[in-house]
């Protein structure tokens, strides 16, 4: 390893090589990132403490990158022998201070300063150097790219929307990448109109912050400038007063009260207002919120609304809501089809972009005494009522089933998704599992959002071992997990909306980042109904949306 006697100080300047070949192994351990050094001393016991870190550092560090950052480049220049400190506060135009190495790092921070730093330090561009050879062949990278079938599906969607009524549906499986598509409809809007504004709609948390992360996201990609990105939900306030070109993302909530209290406010809105996006499109007919679409979707002819979901129907018996909801959407819908195939979801499980669910059942006896009163009640409401639920968390027979499956479970599977009948039960069969030796999460719509954010993103992260999340309410939505791979349905549902989207948390596939194939257990109490097969779901509505209007 050379020493100070081995360089000619005497001679201008000093190779940034030669710097470094000069430092101490423990010098260089601040040069470079951790995990590198973890990875090679797991490989190699006691690397990080060779004299064999010096040219790993020689050949990883980029001169020019390492000296623009400032934490970097203060390692380096303390590195420097005294007699070329002073050297390099002169070459950099001063040498007033009595530290010249205080001095350097002063003057090397000035950005007039850096090329004559990158001289300084060996780093020149040889204008005799031959110039990169391009290939004749190359392939231009798509930052914020679509699949094939989803740009068959975004072309369709901005057809539909083009013509009278301008308003439809847009409609694929979960996992499909119905947001990103959506993104992109965003995208071309915003860059077709200047200014202009476009609202996205949803109802839950999740949701919302997935559509305006994800809008950033897009829009670094496919923009051409800078615009405006409003997030109205919770406890945020905007002033939108002088919203004039970019994107709204609005809670359901948020805006049902912005009408009730601002009428006026909201039709100003819709002046600016050309598109206009719900996610969950089931819930557009809901009485608020359907004032609050037609406040933004009818003030101007030309405004275009579109209804984003993965199941365009509100029940899974009432065809009479059904008919409401494709009336409300000018009966237009663009399914994702692929040609060749029957179904869409088949053929996003052949190809890897779905996984293929294997669905069991877990038949218990909660034990519940249903009166007369609950069995009617059940076979009215729209779907199983709180007070039933309730009392289904508390059945003693029906949780040991439920965490026998868990523990099952989590033998073959890395994270498992629990879908719980309430609150109270989800942080009972929590507790049960970390008691009994494995990591459990939950997430109910109690939790706070910053333990709510916490927990996600532990179940999210690529620890090796086990997780399972308890949930009640508030992840059947805008939750994306790709490595979920085994899902609990304890939540008893008669709508075949909410059953899909309990689905979806657990099929994302390969391709997604996800798996091959998924596990679905769904707890079946007597005198319940259960749901089985996806693909079935996924085209239950057809009948309704293809009848022409009279």
């Amino acid at each position: 390893m050379p020493s100070v006697a081995d360089i000619d100080l005497d001679a201008p300047g000093l190779a940034f090589s030669s710097l470094l070949r000069l430092a101490k192994p423990k010098r260089i351990k601040t040069l470079l990132p951790d995990e590198m050094l973890e990875v090679m001393d797991g490989l190699e016991p006691g690397f990080s403490d060779s004299d064999r870190l010096t040219e790993l550092a020689v050949n990883m560090l980029d001169p020019a990158a390492t000296l623009q950052d400032d934490t970097l480049r203060s390692e380096i220049i303390s590195l420097m022998p005294l007699k070329k400190a002073r050297e390099l506060c002169s070459k950099l135009g001063s040498l007033e201070g009595r530290n010249p190495f205080e001095e350097a790092l002063k003057l090397a921070s000035y950005e007039e300063n850096f090329p004559a730093l990158l001289s300084f330090f060996g780093v020149v561009d040889d204008p005799t150097a031959p110039a990169a050879q391009l290939p004749g062949n190359d392939r231009a990278t798509v930052g914020y790219g679509l699949f094939d079938h989803q740009r068959l599906a975004a072309r369709r969607t901005q057809l539909m929307l083009s013509k009278g009524p301008h308003r439809g549906v847009l409609h694929m499986p979960t996992g499909a990448g119905k947001t990103r598509t959506a993104m992109h409809l965003v995208g071309s809007h915003l860059s077709a109109g200047e200014p202009t504004l476009v609202v996205w709609l949803a109802q839950n948390i999740e949701l919302l912050d997935q559509a305006a992360d994800e809008f950033q996201k897009s829009w670094g990609c496919l923009g051409n400038r800078e615009v405006g990105l409003w997030r109205l939900w919770g406890s945020k306030r905007v002033d939108l007063t002088n919203a004039r070109d970019g994107l709204i993302v609005a809670g359901l909530g948020k805006m049902a009260a912005f009408e009730k209290n601002a009428v006026n406010a909201l039709l100003s809105l819709a002046d600016r207002v050309s598109l206009v996006i719900i996610d969950e499109a089931h819930q557009a007919i809901a009485p608020t919120y359907r004032s609050v679409l037609d406040t933004l979707a009818t003030k101007r002819s030309a405004t275009q609304l579109l209804g984003l979901t993965a199941t365009p129907g509100r029940t899974w018996d009432d065809l009479g809501k059904d008919e409401e909801l494709s009336e409300f959407f000018g009966r237009e819908k663009v399914m994702l089809e692929i040609e060749g195939h029957p179904d869409p979801v088949t053929y996003l499980m052949e190809e890897g972009y779905l996984a293929r669910p294997h669905f069991r059942t877990l038949n218990v006896q909660a034990g519940l005494d249903l009166s007369q009163k609950d069995m009617m009640e059940l076979s009215q409401a729209i779907d199983v009522p709180g007070g039933v639920l309730e009392r289904l968390g508390r059945s003693t027979q029906r949780n040991l089933k439920i965490i026998a499956e868990c523990e099952d479970l989590v033998s073959t599977h890395r994270r498992v998704i629990v879908f719980a009948p309430s609150v109270a039960n989800a942080r009972m069969l929590a507790a049960i599992m970390v008691a009994r030796g494995t990591e459990a999460l939950v997430v109910t719509g109690e939790s706070a959002p910053t333990a709510r954010e916490r927990a996600i993103r532990r179940f999210k992260s690529q620890a090796p071992i086990p997780i399972v999340m308890f949930n009640y309410g508030v992840l059947t939505t805008g939750f994306d997990a790709p490595q979920t791979s085994a899902a609990i349905i304890a939540r008893p549902t008669k709508s075949l909306v909410l059953y899909s989207q309990m689905v979806g948390r657990a099929t994302r596939g390969l391709k997604a980042g996800g798996n091959e194939t998924s596990e679905i257990v769904t707890v079946t109490d007597t005198g319940m109904h259960g749901f089985g097969d996806v693909a079935d779901a996924f085209c239950n509505w057809e009948d309704v949306w293809n009848e022409q209007s009279n």
